[in-house]
């Protein structure tokens, strides 16, 4: 099964591309696992990443409009002898590579010229349990191991893909990009109601990467 974002998935009543997603649609599309956030998987499958906070609530996830550029933090790590991993790894004692692993081969196949064409993920961002933002596909095109905080964590690097015959990803696209943050506490200050009238179905948000609002299709243009 792949994204129903590409019109393949069982769901006619979704009625095509809608933001805002119930935990259960999103395992009805995709079936992955929610609390895992990175999820390798090969064609015609696309792979799914899951922005979702960390330990401290944060998010990690970076958009860089001038240059078009989204950077996904990946995994943390665990192994079987020492519990969780100070650094993310790109590979376990048993030689098997983790999804960070995986994901930063297939960046690197892309970038070095070995696949012609990059790998598509496609990326939702937690909003609230049990609900979730499709923020749509990208193209996975660089990868890289970096120290920060004192480890090493790895950097996925990701630009929006070309979808330009579908007339839905153009009109939503500046909503998709918002920062996940900015969604969040949109989110949680209108308590996932419109703004203006209260609705909770239809809902879209509206705004800037600093300061966004929450409305239903009948008051997001006013």
């Amino acid at each position: 099964m792949t994204s129903n974002f590409l019109g393949d998935a069982d769901e006619p009543a979704l009625g095509g591309w809608r933001g805002i997603i119930s935990g259960n649609e999103l395992v009805a599309r995709e079936g992955v696992d929610q609390r895992k956030g990175m999820n390798y998987r090969k064609e015609p499958q696309l792979s799914v990443f899951l922005v979702l906070p960390s330990h401290d609530g944060e998010y990690r996830d970076e958009w860089h409009e001038n240059q078009q550029l989204y950077i996904y933090e990946g995994h943390e790590s665990t192994t079987v002898e020492g519990g969780k991993a100070k650094d993310q790894l790109m590979m376990y004692e048993s030689g098997r590579l983790s999804d960070n692993g995986k994901f930063y081969k297939a960046a690197h196949a892309y970038k070095d010229g070995i696949e012609k064409e990059p790998m598509q993920i496609q990326v939702y961002e937690k909003l609230d349990p049990g609900v979730w933002y499709d923020k749509g596909i990208f193209n996975l095109i660089d990868a890289k191991q970096v120290s920060e905080g004192g480890r090493k964590v790895f950097k996925f690097f990701l630009r929006p893909a070309d979808a330009s015959e579908r007339a839905n990803w153009d009109r939503y696209r500046e909503e998709r990009l918002l920062p996940v943050t900015t969604k969040v506490a949109a989110w949680t200050r209108s308590q996932g109601r419109c703004e203006e009238c209260g609705s909770q179905t239809d809902l879209h948000f509206t705004g800037t990467a600093e300061s966004a609002h929450l409305y239903c299709s009948a008051h997001v243009s006013r």
